[in-house]
């Protein structure tokens, strides 16, 4: 892919964003939608190994037969729409916040302090980090964490691609993924992620040198134009979105 490229991608992202937090979030009168947030309000109180079908029925005020339509496949079914529904919401702020970034600092820092910031504050995630580590730790390490990076790092490669080669925003992207699952799986006293600041002393003093020692001599020059002909039209894409 190339920068120009990116810079297309991350545009098309940041105008899916509406279309994303519509079908994720607010479309309350969608039968799948209601049946998923109730399932994470049941995740949140009792967790998985606890929730039943006859709970997020219940908790959706729909009958077993109204979810069992929506969701054939049951249990495993809703709980595999509950993931692509909160990855999807993940994503949709991500390219908010990170589509307004003016530079590759800035990127890294509103990228993941908004990550963090969703995902310690997740009522689910927190209650199954507490109680049953053992469904979501897992799938953040050994196999599935291929996976996990594959996805995350697909999404954000297109925003560090603004001011980096396809490869190394590939990398930078990947380096900032590994920083949060760390950090959830294992946060460290010293260091807030959801803090900005924190997160951006973090950023400057270990992650941006190794980053910008990927560069390519003479990249430097083009940063100040891409990023210029970037900020004009990704700025007009988000408003549209949000709006």
């Amino acid at each position: 892919m190339s920068r120009l490229q990116s810079q297309q991608k991350v545009c098309d992202v940041a105008g899916m964003a509406n279309n994303i937090i519509h079908l994720g979030a607010d479309d309350r009168s969608s039968t799948r939608v209601r049946i998923v947030d109730a399932t994470l309000r049941c995740l949140a109180r009792q967790g998985v190994a606890k929730t039943t079908v006859d709970d997020i029925a219940r908790e959706a005020k729909f009958s077993r037969a109204t979810l069992y339509r929506t969701f054939p496949g049951g249990k495993d079914a809703v709980l595999e729409a509950v993931v692509e529904t909160e990855v999807a919401r993940l994503f949709s702020s991500l390219a908010v916040v990170m589509g307004e970034a003016a530079d590759l600092e800035e990127v890294l820092v509103a990228g993941m302090t908004e990550a963090a910031r969703r995902l310690t504050t997740h009522s689910a995630i927190t209650y199954l980090l507490l109680h049953e580590p053992g469904f979501i730790l897992p799938r953040l390490t050994f196999a599935d964490m291929d996976r996990v990076l594959l996805v995350a790092g697909d999404f954000a490669a297109p925003f560090f691609g603004r001011w980096l080669e396809p490869d190394q925003a590939s990398r930078a992207a990947e380096w900032a993924v590994r920083i949060v699952l760390a950090y959830m799986a294992d946060p460290a006293p010293d260091t807030d992620l959801t803090d900005p600041d924190d997160t951006r002393a973090l950023v400057r003093t270990f992650v941006l040198p190794g980053i910008l020692a990927l560069r390519e001599p003479g990249d430097d020059h083009l940063q100040h134009s891409r990023h210029t002909t970037h900020h004009a039209t990704s700025t007009t894409t988000i408003k549209g979105a949000v709006q």
